[in-house]
């Protein structure tokens, strides 16, 4: 890995400091930094937020935060940690910028005129516009990385109304449209497993492979964030986001390096070829006593589960399933690529070997892991085909040291490679290929909470059905 610990002064702000994904996600992933030397040398951490609290009173927040979620401040350097969180409040728009120029003109005498700034928005993209219009009102734009959370977006009209205010303040290579799916270890090991190996490489095609799951199930209910999840629902929380750029990892050609540029091109230019979902191919569901929640209206018709079934126009995946799933209250906790291979066309076991025998599994949660399932003989006196299956976790690798999503593309910013990052050609396509179900969605259906979702979804998987659940 390149060691942002060589970069210059650096500050930080980070818009939303006190809010929920600051303090699940972003935080602990700087304290991780701070772990494993990844800052710079001289760098300041400035929380911002409407709130008007002392350094003090925040650093204190920030410690009950990592205790909460980790890693706790007893398990890393703490003293040296906090001694560069700074916070500014009285938020921060075009109008009013609180007291955080105050706070950075503090932060430049202190580690010089040469200073980086990080701009990180943790906060809703319904307030994406007003902070990007303040950093060019304020003349914290030029020069600047600015890091906007997921979804970029809220519909295509507003995905477009935004990424027009943002390139009216930044240039494109300013911009760090974070989804951190594409940080994971496993989902890096995609590019791996295929570019890598030669068992793989020549066989990433439709002649080889029938279909494609991406599968990623959670028990968590929406208790924490009931109005934000409301208003978004599992469509615009995960497939716009996180599993289509998984399925653009998977489907895409083969970059002409893996310098950043060209990996963002390969990615951006295979969701160009995802078709439009059709309603035949979408399955929306609501978990049982969803709208029982506090902050749910009780007739809401939000989606807290989807199942579809992606089609690629190009030439290597043209009639090739993707099936992407995901819901909150399902059976299980998962997030798993699964790469269903074909069976023999012919040859003396075609007959005999089960249709689902090769199957390359990535799993994309913690450190990751590979698993590959394959036809073996039966162990005995006869000779009986069955499958076996070898594991690899990614953390027994030698010298592995895997790190945290978010971990990594925050050392990427520093950096400033924008290779996980999505561009704004990508997202409008993404947004094209789920403007139909926007506009005419399926009927919302109940599922039981616990269960694998509606039963029209087993249905979209068919002849293999699931691999999760079965």
């Amino acid at each position: 890995m390149e060691d942002s610990s060589e970069a210059g002064p650096t500050v930080f702000v980070l818009f939303g400091a006190t809010g929920d994904l600051a303090k699940r996600m972003v935080i602990p992933a700087f304290f991780e930094l701070a772990k494993h030397d990844l800052l710079p040398k001289k760098w300041l951490l400035v929380g911002n937020g409407r709130g008007d609290v002392s350094h003090e009173d925040f650093r204190e927040h920030v410690s009950e935060v990592l205790t909460e979620f980790g890693p706790k401040p007893e398990e890393g350097p703490w003293e040296e940690f906090s001694a560069h969180l700074r916070f500014a409040g009285g938020g921060f728009k075009k109008s009013d910028p609180g007291s955080l120029l105050d706070v950075l003109a503090d932060a430049k005498d202190e580690l010089g005129d040469n200073v980086q700034f990080i701009h990180y928005l943790a906060i809703p993209p319904t307030a994406f516009i007003t902070v990007t219009e303040g950093l060019g009102e304020h003349d914290l734009a030029e020069g600047s990385r600015v890091v906007y959370e997921k979804p970029f977006g809220t519909s295509p009209a507003n995905f477009r109304e935004l990424d027009a205010a943002v390139h009216r303040v930044l240039e494109e290579h300013q911009v760090f449209r974070i989804d951190h799916f594409l940080g994971k270890e496993g989902t890096q090991n995609l590019h791996a497993l295929r570019f890598g190996n030669g068992l793989f490489d020549t066989a990433w095609d439709r002649d080889h492979i029938r279909a494609v799951q991406i599968d990623i199930p959670e028990t968590l209910d929406i208790d924490d964030r009931a109005e934000f999840y409301d208003e978004t629902g599992a469509l615009l929380d995960m497939i716009v986001t996180h599993l289509f750029q998984v399925a653009a990892e998977i489907a895409m050609e083969p970059p002409l390096s893996m310098k950043p540029d060209d990996l963002q091109s390969a990615r951006e230019s295979v969701i160009a070829a995802f078709r439009p979902l059709s309603r035949e191919d979408v399955v929306l569901g609501q978990f049982e006593g969803y709208t029982d929640t506090q902050g749910v209206a009780a007739d809401s018709t939000t989606d807290t589960f989807v199942a579809a079934r992606l089609w690629i126009d190009t030439d290597r995946w043209r009639g090739v399933p993707f099936l992407l799933r995901t819901g909150k209250q399902l059976a299980k906790d998962a997030q798993q690529v699964s790469i269903i291979f074909r069976k023999p066309a012919d040859g003396p076991l075609s007959h005999d070997a089960p249709v689902v025998g090769n199957v390359l599994t990535v799993t994309l949660a913690g450190s990751g892991a590979i698993d590959l399932r394959m036809v073996v003989k039966e162990p005995g006196a006869g000779f009986e085909l069955a499958t076996g299956t070898t594991a690899l976790p990614l953390s027994e690798v030698t010298d592995a040291d895997p790190l945290p999503p978010y971990v990594k593309l925050i050392n990427d910013v520093v950096l400033g490679d924008r290779s996980l990052y999505t561009r704004p050609d990508g997202l409008g396509h993404a947004w094209e290929a789920i403007a139909p179900i926007l506009q005419n969605p399926p009927t919302v259906v109940p599922y039981p909470r616990g269960s694998w979702g509606p039963d029209a979804a087993a249905q979209l998987a068919e002849p293999d059905g699931w691999l999760l659940g079965q």
